[in-house]
């Protein structure tokens, strides 16, 4: 039986009432429905890009074809910007090269690249994305430490000090998960969700600067412009992170790092025939 617009909004009223109600009120919107086409979902992409706005709660139907569908706009995306690098070097404009360019492929790093980078980078920029209490304070739990691990030096080889690190290692891995066990289940905090565009953008924007250390002691205004793959896919796996969960994203990174790897495989090769 149809039903009307004023029906199928009505639980998102509810839901965004009942968290205003506990957390104070902010942009927070209903779960998104699945797109019916390939192109509508780069359209929704667009407009949440354009727009941030944190969804009520994570899930979707679907979710493998969503995951898909932002696949093959990273992979068109990848080409592009391939394309426009080639262009700059056949202008005589040299590039520096990135700090893997030099790296065997050893199955460690294959396991680093595919596997240990999606999952710590997405736990670290978009694991607290989501705006609940148990994760926004797991990831300031698990920075605290990092701080403090930098800041007085816990890896020296001092034994008392690696004891120390040790010790706090523990404490952060126990708080952390008391933190996720405790506070599971609630919904997104007012105060995020109004700030959400914010966070989005730092989240996205951290994630690109970060891989500017791959090109060493090149010149910044250079190598900018060389993270701007990484902007672009940290914008594509926020809008996973939101609408669908944090292992999709963390799905889209590895499989992005996957296809990244056999192309400069392929490319090495190449050279190397030549």
């Amino acid at each position: 039986m149809p039903t009307s617009p004023e029906h199928d909004r009505a639980p998102g009223r509810a839901d965004d009432a009942q968290v205003e109600a506990v957390f104070g009120g902010g942009a927070i919107s209903p779960p998104l429905a699945p797109a019916p086409s390939i192109g509508a979902e780069w359209r929704r992409l667009a407009g949440f890009v354009k727009r941030p706005v944190l969804p009520m709660q994570t899930g979707a139907d679907r979710p493998l074809t969503i995951i898909a569908r932002i696949y093959a706009l990273d992979i068109a995306v990848m080409f592009a910007l391939t394309a426009l690098a080639g262009l700059v070097m056949a202008l005589g404009i040299e590039l520096p090269e990135t700090a893997l360019a030099d790296v065997e492929f050893t199955p460690a790093i294959v396991l680093l690249v595919i596997v240990g980078a999606p999952v710590f980078e997405e736990l670290a920029f978009r694991g607290w994305l989501s705006g609940r209490p148990g994760h926004v304070l797991a990831a300031a739990i698990v920075a605290v430490g990092l701080f403090v691990v930098f800041a007085t030096d816990l890896t020296s080889s001092d034994a008392d000090l690696n004891l120390a690190a040790i010790g706090l290692a523990i404490a952060i891995f126990v708080s952390t998960l008391a933190s996720l066990i405790v506070l599971r289940g609630r919904a997104p905090m007012g105060w995020f969700a109004r700030f959400f565009p914010v966070f989005f953008w730092l989240s996205t924007i951290g994630f690109a600067l970060v891989h500017v250390a791959n090109f060493g002691d090149a010149p910044l205004v250079m190598v900018l412009p060389l993270v701007l793959p990484q902007f672009v896919l940290g914008a594509m796996l926020g809008y996973l992170r939101v609408t669908v969960g944090l292992w999709a994203a963390i799905l889209l990174h590895a499989t992005h790092n996957a296809t990244a790897l056999v192309i400069a495989t392929l490319a090495m090769e190449a050279g190397g025939a030549a």
